[in-house]
């Protein structure tokens, strides 16, 4: 491996004997990417994902790496810079096994070609010479991204968010025509229910704590379900996990969108309500500057600013449950080694608490 990768390979004994796994894997597939290995065999090959493999899987799609590989912080999927021969660098990402279906991840693919044909600043993924944008080598799937340049944005900027909402009411055109098959819905069974039952089954959450947290969890799901019944949303194509994160700003002072890979259908708000935070004043003047810009192409549904705190809730349930369903994952447990002490259990309940009263406070104004 060339002495400029920023990815070294392990040499202790545990690190090693994965290795020795992998290679039972890896000489059980064929090299044209048919593999009959099980789930759990591709989980431990994306949890030993190397270098060698990275470089070999993006050559075998036509790319010619010059042996650059520098980690991004990405943890469900895992996500690389990588340097080519002709001293230009590309984004690889590698699915986690058993996320997405293949029809999932080529319909987000498809819905960013949407976009981006009506000039919307996505990032798309890049096709090989065959037409692909989804790709299999081994046990793995990946997609490759051009490399995009940008900071942050001002979240405190009027001008800012009011280009940002122009640029969702825009992806909003066209996601209230595209209707997805196989992407998931923002709603409360997915992300609360579902994510409440994972956690009080997990061991993870304390016995002690699992009382508390069951009696905190139903009233509040409770109340989610009723708030969001309450409003006769419509259901549109979302971006479904925009925040800010999630944009490039660039130097003609536009942003650019990445990262569809939480693509979903659920109320326009939830492409809005991440980038609104402070005290109740600074809110409503951040939901002002975003909604100036939004109702400049699309009109927006003001009954949808009672789903705020009700999708907050949502995602804080959720975040805990992500943690806990990826806790085998090496890479989860290095990242968040508090989840499995009992001061993080402390604070997640008293969120939910907080949470409880934000639901029974008024609506931002717009």
């Amino acid at each position: 491996m060339p002495a400029s990768c920023s990815l070294k390979l392990s040499s202790d004994g545990t690190i090693a004997s994965k290795r020795v796994l992998l290679h039972t894997i890896n000489d059980i597939y064929r090299p044209d990417g048919v593999t009959n290995i099980n789930e759990d065999e591709a989980t431990v090959a994306f949890q030993t994902l190397d270098p060698h493999q990275i470089l070999d899987a993006i050559d075998s799609v036509g790319w010619q790496c010059d042996g650059r590989v520098s980690a991004l912080n990405s943890y469900e999927n895992r996500v690389y810079t990588i340097g080519l021969d002709d001293g230009n660098s590309l984004v690889a990402k590698f699915y986690r096994p058993a996320r997405w279906s293949d029809e999932s991840i080529l319909e987000e693919h498809t819905f960013c070609d949407a976009l981006a044909e009506r000039d919307l600043p996505v990032v798309c993924p890049l096709k090989s010479a065959d037409g692909s944008s989804l790709h299999t080598h081994g046990p793995f799937r990946f997609c490759l991204f051009p490399k995009s340049g940008g900071r942050a944005p001002e979240l405190d900027n009027p001008q800012q968010l009011a280009a940002i909402g122009r640029t969702i009411a825009r992806l909003h055109l066209i996601g209230a025509t595209h209707t997805f098959e196989h992407r998931p819905f923002i709603d409360v069974d997915r992300l609360g229910e579902e994510s409440a039952n994972f956690l009080l089954d997990s061991p993870l959450l304390p016995d002690d704590q699992a009382g508390i947290y069951e009696s905190i969890i139903d009233d509040l799901l409770d109340e989610v379900h009723a708030q969001m019944d309450n409003i006769n949303y419509r259901e549109i194509s979302l971006h479904g996990d925009f925040h800010p994160g999630n944009i490039l700003w660039g130097n003609d002072n536009s942003p650019q969108l990445l990262d569809f890979d939480d693509a979903a259908t659920g109320p326009a708000i939830q492409d809005l309500w991440m980038f609104i935070s402070g005290d109740r004043r600074y809110a409503e003047a951040r939901l002002g500057d975003l909604l100036d810009g939004y109702n400049e192409f699309r009109r927006f549904d003001e009954r949808e600013i009672a789903l705020i705190e009700p999708l907050r809730t949502l995602r804080i349930v959720h975040y805990a449950a992500w943690i806990a369903r990826r806790w085998e994952d090496p890479a989860f447990s290095r990242a968040f080694p508090f989840f499995a002490e009992a001061r993080f259990w402390d604070e997640h309940i008293q969120s939910l608490r907080e949470q409880r009263s934000a639901l029974n406070e008024p609506w931002l104004n717009y």
